[in-house]
């Protein structure tokens, strides 16, 4: 049967039960834990971080860890959890300072931004495995006020995760975003059923209904749905 834990034993509450030499354990098991979880965020991509930068998040999580360990349980040493903090909190500083001297680091350690959209479509490579899904982008784009593709000159997702737009200064035929698709998807087009201008459903890339391809020169989608077309646009015609 265990011991009784005996109220304000100074000696288990700062030291503990092992030898000095656990320190140096502990400093090896934070870096390794430490290095081992920015691998894994990096990889996990910056959508699950937010706003906060890869190394800002990681700090979050290793001190919240050392930190309520250290309160409640009382077979954690302070000292343990403090060295603990200490060491992530000058791995941080040290990641800080070389990120900070080196576009290489701050390029492997934060990754670059990615280009989402470029005059209303959506770039390939961003389509077929971007950082977000498309319902994700569309999200996005429909809390910054856009409706459709064609709104849109420019759009990044940055570092952080969260989504740069620039609007284009005259709005052009695109794919519609609204209403959300989850409630009312976009009307599908088949291979020359539409005289208007169609949009791939993955990408955005607009044709002449009857000039449509079988697949989308952009994406290679074969899916096509009906533009979105402007007001003054469509009374021009």
């Amino acid at each position: 049967m265990d011991q009784p834990i005996q109220v304000f034993d100074w000696a288990r509450i700062f030291f503990g039960d092992e030898p000095p030499l656990f320190f140096l354990e502990i400093a090896f098991r934070t870096l390794v834990i430490y290095v081992y979880t920015l691998g894994l965020l990096r990889w996990l991509g910056s959508r699950a971080i937010g706003q906060l930068s890869t190394v800002e998040f990681l700090l979050v999580i290793a001190l919240g860890s050392a930190v309520g360990d250290a309160m409640f349980y009382p077979d954690v040493p302070l000292l343990h959890a403090l060295a603990v903090i200490t060491i992530v909190v000058l791995v941080n500083k040290a990641l800080d300072i070389l990120i900070s001297r080196s576009e290489v680091a701050e390029r492997v350690i934060d990754g670059k931004p990615s280009e989402a959209i470029r005059d209303g479509v959506i770039v390939k490579n961003f389509a077929v495995g971007g950082p977000l899904s498309q319902g994700e982008l569309f999200q996005q784009l429909r809390e910054k006020g856009i409706g459709h593709l064609g709104q849109v000159a420019h759009a990044y997702v940055e570092t952080d995760g969260v989504l740069t737009v620039f609007k284009a200064a005259d709005e052009k035929t695109g794919l519609p975003i609204v209403p959300p698709w989850e409630l009312d998807p976009p009307r599908e087009v088949r291979h020359g059923g539409s005289k208007s201008t169609i949009a791939c459903r993955r990408c955005g890339w607009l044709e002449e209904g009857s000039t449509t391809p079988d697949h989308c020169p952009n994406c290679d989608h074969h899916i096509w749905v009906e533009a979105h077309v402007p007001r003054h646009i469509d009374l021009d015609r």
